[in-house]
């Protein structure tokens, strides 16, 4: 497979918007030592953190999320392949996130672009497209789903000409994706996503570009990322 979604995805325009946010977030650094651990490492100092900062409704939607995914490995045996089945770890994670409520970032946080941890999603329970994607991204990786079927994309919504961000998720290297977004419940194919315009990917370690299968670079490249890393680092260290 080339490109980002499919060879057709291949040639598209970038509005100055969006030139301007990539060069923004896109600068070149040294890469940081990876030392993060996991994303739902729940410890006590770190529950009561959450229930001082966001109430009590916050520990137990932190508890609930850690007996979901408690709970998807003890069935990890009996998991379908398609995606889009009910008894899929993908289909399960992508529900529970989708019962998040949508807010966006400058309503949730003050601010314009503000990528949250998983942990800040469920303290808050609100969260931005970006929020969504990141969240189902570590729920799969404890999971077990090698991060190399997995990568976050940025895109164009075409239909409101707006940045935005889903999950991509391979089943296999070379097969076309289907795409976890919180604009919609279903999980489709790339190809019936033509309502999106992919810019670039990422996962834990690589970063690609639209219409080229070559690696552009590391995800440590990326600020928001770098900063997102480092603030689960610090929860893990509660």
């Amino acid at each position: 497979m080339s490109g980002l979604f499919r060879a057709s995805f291949n040639s598209f325009s970038i509005s100055a918007k969006l030139v301007r946010w990539l060069s923004f977030s896109l600068a070149m650094v040294v890469c940081l030592p990876w030392v993060y651990a996991g994303a739902i490492d729940l410890s006590p100092r770190l529950l009561s953190y959450v229930a001082s900062r966001w109430g009590g409704g916050a520990e137990e939607r932190l508890k609930g999320w850690s007996n979901f995914v408690t709970l998807q490995q003890q069935r990890r045996e009996n998991r379908a392949v398609d995606p889009d089945s009910r008894s899929s770890p993908v289909y399960a994670t992508n529900r529970l996130w989708a019962g998040v409520p949508y807010l966006s970032d400058q309503s949730n946080w003050g601010m314009d672009d503000y990528w949250a941890t998983p942990v800040e999603v469920m303290g808050i329970n609100h969260a931005d497209c970006e929020d969504y994607a990141i969240a189902k991204y570590f729920t799969l990786k404890e999971l077990g789903v090698p991060v190399s079927k997995m990568r976050i994309t940025y895109v164009r919504a075409l239909r409101w000409n707006e940045p935005h961000m889903v999950l991509a998720y391979y089943p296999e290297p070379d097969s076309e994706p289907y795409i976890l977004d919180n604009l919609t419940d279903r999980i489709d194919v790339a190809s019936d996503r033509r309502d999106l315009e992919p810019i670039y990917s990422f996962n834990d370690d690589d970063l690609w570009t639209a219409g080229s299968a070559a690696k552009a670079g590391k995800s440590s490249q990326i600020r928001l990322w770098r900063g997102l890393i480092e603030k689960m680092d610090k929860e893990q260290r509660m």
